[in-house]
């Protein structure tokens, strides 16, 4: 298996544990340029890496740009690992993301509105092309990590972008968290709890998607798109019918594609007018054909 390794204190000591466990690891860095020092600091990851007998992949990509570059480099990163695991035969990819991360996920996500699916927070093990993607340390509070290193005498990098306060996950962590804290509530237990209430809401929404899913008569799909019945379609919930638009969205224009909160609505008024006209999604089309509802792939912008 491989490891998404930073050089960060997190992935560090996942890194070193699967190793002390026995499992055969590759560790795989990538250098996304955030700092004039990270080339020397992916030199000094190699050499750690050649000194506790574990086989490194590392590159170096321009720096990303735009207002959210930390999405760019996500992306980025991930097609790294995609190229890397068909160049390895890899298949199972391990993340260092621990308790404390998913609690500020949580926190995030419900400030950005996201409905119950998105404040489950970062699943435990998920599919990403031919990846099998891991996070075995979610429930491991991120102290106890550092704690483990320290005692072990094993370093790590410490990124300084991650005290920058317009990175919305630093002011989470570094102004809210200790706000909430200081109130005398924890937050990670705060937003956990939160957390798990949505992953069995979202368990009980599944239950009422399950019989319009594909393999049913309900949902139809082809080389053009989704389509579904407009009748059952229309006679849905609305949160079965958003579960519905993420699916089929998904399935159109590939997983991890889902529609934000303002196309929902946007559709939920659509679907309230008896579908007249289509609607221009992002990269998508949602329009009504007779008795049935089609979600089809646009080489067009966001025009809704």
């Amino acid at each position: 298996m491989a490891v998404g390794w930073s050089g960060g204190a997190d992935s560090t000591a996942l890194l070193l544990a699967l190793a002390g466990k026995g499992y055969r690891v590759q560790a795989w860095h990538v250098d996304h340029a955030w700092r004039s020092s990270s080339s020397d600091e992916a030199q000094w990851l190699t050499r750690q890496a050649a000194g506790w007998g574990i086989p490194v992949l590392t590159t170096r990509l321009p720096a990303p740009a735009g207002h959210n570059r930390e999405a760019s480099a996500r992306e980025a990163r991930y097609q790294c690992f995609e190229r890397w695991a068909q160049q390895t035969g890899i298949d199972t990819l391990c993340l260092g993301h621990h308790r404390n991360d998913q609690a500020e996920t949580v926190c995030m996500r419900l400030l950005q509105g996201a409905g119950i699916s998105g404040c489950r927070g970062m699943l435990d093990n998920r599919s990403q092309e031919s990846l099998n993607i891991v996070r075995p340390l979610l429930h491991t509070p991120g102290n106890k990590l550092r704690q483990w290193l320290t005692e072990t005498g094993t370093g790590w990098i410490e990124d300084a972008s991650n005290h920058d306060l317009s990175i919305r996950r630093n002011h989470i962590r570094h102004r809210l968290f200790p706000a909430i804290m200081a109130t005398g509530i924890d937050p990670a237990e705060l937003f956990l709890r939160w957390q798990q209430q949505a992953a069995r809401l979202t368990e009980m929404l599944e239950r009422d998607v399950e019989p319009l899913l594909p393999d049913t008569s309900a949902w139809r799909h082809d080389e053009q798109g989704a389509f579904i019945s407009w009748r059952l379609w229309s006679a849905a919930s609305p949160p079965v019918r958003a579960r519905l638009l993420q699916k089929m969205m998904a399935f159109v224009l590939g997983e991890g594609a889902t529609p934000g909160r303002r196309h929902i609505l946007l559709v939920e008024e659509w679907t309230k007018k008896s579908g007249l006209g289509g609607l221009d999604l992002s990269r998508c089309r949602l329009q009504r054909r007779r008795k049935h509802l089609h979600l089809c792939r646009t080489t067009a912008g966001l025009h809704s």
